[in-house]
């Protein structure tokens, strides 16, 4: 075939023009993006890998296939997972033949000659892994799957009917040679591919059969250091920025006609294209420029603007890469985040919340008149996907997501950037825009996500002073910042509380076998008290022991979504800033410790670690209103507060989540600095400097860090499958959500529960399930979520939920069959239209004359509100 014959898809672009305009898009993304450290030499390798990426196309079946598509018809949209060979007859053709992407990689390995002195070593790596990954892997049969480099080589050897690969190399070279002419009209002789795909290098060949393919994520298992970790996050983000550069610019030229791909070149109006996928200014500057305004017009003069405003220069100044807000409990992060956007010309802010809740507390304070009830703010999370706009709230329309100026979201919408290939070009919208993680010291102890997180905080940390990213908390986790961010100290600006009160810390040790009067988290409290556990069936077992004795509401997660939904709505109502008062307490999970604008006059809190304790200390007269001093106690377990060595629930729990040492160190360095005097918040802040300031206590907080991102590690290798080419099935046919078959975030079902009447009066167990088993809308608006553990009694048979309904549903219910193996009934719980019945009504078991499960899960109704998801034996053992 002749140059002008290689086309790269269906529009007949030549693939020497599309080749070299992704790999000028790629280089121009990354310019734009101003990387700083090494940031030419990446945007370089980035123009390398987009003019090399679909160089497998020179295949000569490829060209074929391509050749006959266009006999038929024109496909005018190539398709965002490009175009591959779809079908030969028999097996599917990716079954025996390599994709482009792969011949591309194998070209470059066999080609590249080692001399070539521009790029360095890991630079090449990082060529492979975009030459690799800018598609996702076919889902192969486990015998044609491909994982050395001689798989590809032996498979395109057979189809090309063991011909020399060298029509293959002269190809290559006479399409390197067109690459490079074109790229004398834009760059220098820098930019010139020379040393590439030229000369075939012949005792590469005798090393395939031991070079595996590049992978996803590269993170150690014999990591033993937490500069180790460091290490593969800043390979793994450089991995993140120039795939994602060349699969955005591949897209963007694929959508160009062949004629104006053509014009583009010539005209050098390529930017034209770049400009389609970068941020337009829409006002949001005017927008925050009003609101601070308004604050300086309704508080004139006031200390508490001024301080907030010096913060903000602080972290606008240009030498600060990353900053990261340190700011007490009430001192206004969410306006000193703003002002930071504003003194930085913000044309768009992406704020990225650890949690469903944070991201509802944020949407209702942006809304405010208080804040940017004009703007456009977006709310994009799993449950909702809301726009505000002039006074008005209102569903996102379809192809909308994260349109507006402020889009408020959850660390899982970000994450799918760098962990899918559907989402991967989303990551240039977030290195465009400016960026806030708030309360990002919950991503510490969560699995997979804190090394994730990381990832993230370093695509952006790349840009230098550009980056345009702030870190939002007021307990920062000095150890978390400094030895994984890898931030400078220098960076973390503080801002001391403008509240005054006084507090009195109080340690109450209990026995945990008890749960009576002498028990902190289960005595009766003044009004306007929050009893904080740190479970949910602590919570929930505090709330029915009092429930016929005070006026209290109960919140945590397992709630079905509607119930959740509106408690958190009552909670917020209730307790916020001149707040309605119906309810006098709040017994809850951790859900309410971090960034809800809501207060308390007393608050008891179950023992925790450092940040935990801080964040709950953070709604104790938040509002800084009380006169008389405020109450903080801390219930801790007896064998804690004496040093037994017997392992209580509450540590058991502490050390699940790899912070138990850091508890236990908290909890002896506040033994050693407070006494009976009462402290003011900006004294406890101080002292939580100084506790990561202390050798042994520091020591404490690395070794459980160091645990948790082990632990990190292995989710990530376990549940981060790399990303392959399948049609999207998130969804049912209904529109129902479905759960992914693999979950960071933990391994849940739809489950499904009979009702259960606590101290209501009303029936104990009626008729009646959670939610309608028929109508599929209320299932799906309704759904209730289950972790597979649980499900399977955590590997107890006594305990198994599964094994019952295996048993008992084919007969209980009408229609169904039986299945044989758990595995189905797992596999289909992922819709909420099959769930998993962890308990069924008594008419139900009626029909099979059987009694309930011993550990039936019920979901629970209170005497004012619902409980929520509550084993029926737990209550059963208190009552013993």
């Amino acid at each position: 075939m002749t140059l002008e014959n290689y086309y790269a898809n269906t529009k007949k672009q030549p693939l020497d023009q599309h080749l070299f305009a992704v790999g000028f898009l790629s280089y121009s993304f990354l310019q734009r993006f101003g990387l700083q450290e090494n940031g030419d030499q990446l945007a370089k390798v980035a123009f390398v890998a987009g003019c090399l990426h679909d160089i497998g196309k020179i295949d000569p079946l490829f060209q074929n296939w391509i050749i006959e598509k266009t006999k038929k018809s024109i496909i005018e949209e190539v398709p965002e997972e490009g175009q591959h060979i779809d079908k030969k007859s028999g097996k599917g053709w990716f079954e025996t033949h390599p994709r482009h992407n792969e011949i591309s990689l194998l070209l470059y390995y066999l080609l590249s000659d080692g001399t070539y002195k521009k790029i360095n070593n890991a630079n090449k790596d990082s060529i492979k892994h975009a030459l690799y990954w800018h598609h996702a892997k076919p889902i192969r049969q486990p015998e044609s799957e491909f994982k050395y480099m001689e798989d590809i080589y032996k498979k395109l050897k057979k189809n090309l009917n063991n011909a020399d690969f060298g029509p293959l190399f002269q190809a290559s070279e006479q399409i390197i040679k067109q690459i490079n002419k074109l790229t004398e009209d834009y760059f220098d002789a820098d930019f010139m591919l020379d040393g590439f795909l030229t000369v075939a290098n012949e005792d590469s060949i005798y090393g395939l059969a031991t070079t595996l393919l590049p992978e996803y994520k590269h993170y150690a298992n014999a990591n033993e250091d937490i500069e180790d970790y460091l290490a593969n996050v800043t390979e793994n983000a450089r991995n993140n920025l120039i795939r994602s550069v060349v699969v955005t610019a591949d897209r963007l030229v694929s959508a160009c006609s062949c004629e104006n791909l053509k014009k583009h070149i010539e005209e050098k109006t390529l930017h034209q294209v770049l400009e389609q996928a970068l941020i337009k200014e829409q006002g949001l500057n005017l927008a925050i420029e009003a609101c601070l305004n308004g604050f300086e017009q309704r508080y004139p003069g006031s200390e508490r603007n001024h301080q907030q405003s010096v913060a903000a220069s602080k972290l606008a100044e240009e030498e600060v890469a990353v900053g990261v807000l340190n700011g007490a409990a009430g001192c206004g992060k969410t306006k000193i985040a703003l002002e930071w956007a504003f003194k930085t010309g913000v044309k768009k802010i992406i704020w990225i919340c650890p949690r469903v809740q944070v991201c509802q507390g944020l949407f209702n304070d942006l809304t405010s008149k208080a804040y940017l009830p004009d703007a456009k703010i977006e709310i994009n999370t799993g449950e909702f996907k809301l726009i505000h706009q002039s006074g008005s709230t209102v569903e996102t329309a379809e192809g909308m997501s994260f349109s507006g100026d402020i889009v408020v979201t959850t660390i899982d919408q970000i994450t799918n950037a760098i962990i899918t290939h559907r989402h991967v070009d989303s990551l240039v919208t977030y290195m465009d825009s400016h960026v806030v993680f708030d309360e990002y010291h919950e991503y510490i102890s969560m699995p997979a996500f804190n090394l994730l997180f990381a990832e993230l905080v370093m695509c952006k940390k790349l840009q230098g002073n550009n980056a345009k990213v702030l870190l939002v908390s007021a307990t920062p986790n000095y150890c978390f910042v400094e030895e994984l961010l890898g931030l400078n100290p220098q960076d973390i600006v503080g801002i001391e509380s403008f509240n005054q009160s006084r507090y009195q810390i109080r340690f109450v040790p209990f026995d945990e076998t008890k749960q009576d009067d002498n028990n902190p988290l289960f005595q009766l409290q003044p009004s306007n008290t929050f009893v904080i556990s740190n479970t949910a069936i602590n919570a929930q077992l505090s709330f029915i022991a009092n429930q016929n004795n005070e006026s209290a509401i109960l919140l945590h997660s397992k709630f079905k979504k509607t119930d959740k939904q509106n408690l958190f709505k009552q909670v917020f109502d209730n307790f916020k800033e001149n707040g309605s008062h119906q309810y006098d307490l709040l017994r809850s999970g951790p859900i309410v410790q971090a960034s809800l604008n809501i207060s308390c006059d007393k608050m008891v809190t179950e023992f925790t670690h450092a940040e935990n304790w801080l964040q709950r200390l953070g709604r104790l007269d938040r509002f800084g209103k009380n006169t008389t001093v405020n109450e903080y106690v801390t219930a801790i377990p007896e064998n804690l507060a004496t040093m037994e060595k017997r392992l209580s629930s509450c540590e058991h729990f502490l050390k699940s989540l790899n912070c138990l040492q850091s508890a236990k160190a908290w909890h002896q360095f506040l033994q050693s600095e407070i006494n009976d005097d009462p402290v003011t918040i900006s004294q406890i802040y101080q002292l939580y400097k100084d506790f990561y300031k202390h050798g042994s206590y520091r020591n404490a907080i690395e070794e459980d860090l160091k645990k948790a991102l082990k632990k990190s590690v292995a989710v990530i290798n376990k549940k981060l499958l790399d990303p392959v080419s399948i049609p999207p099935k998130n969804t049912t046919k209904d529109g129902a959500v479905k759960i992914k078959k693999h979950s960071l975030r933990g391994d849940n079902r739809f489950v499904q529960m009979a009702k259960w009447n606590i101290g209501n009066g009303n029936t104990e167990f009626p008729n009646e399930y959670a939610y309608s088993e028929t109508d599929i809308e209320e299932a799906n608006e309704a759904s209730l979520t289950y972790s597979v553990g649980a499900i399977c009694g955590y590997g107890d048979s006594a305990k198994n939920s599964l094994i019952f309904m295996v048993n008992k549903h084919h007969n209980i219910k009408e229609g169904s069959t039986k299945a044989h193996k758990d595995i189905i009934l797992l596999n289909n719980a992922r819709s909420p239209e099959t769930p998993i019945y962890l308990s069924y009504t008594p008419e139900d078991l009626k029909k099979v004359e059987s009694q309930p499960h011993s550990y039936a899960v019920y979901y629970a109704i209170g005497r004012n509100q619902p409980i929520g998801a509550f084993a029926r034996n737990r209550l059963e053992l208190e009552e013993e």
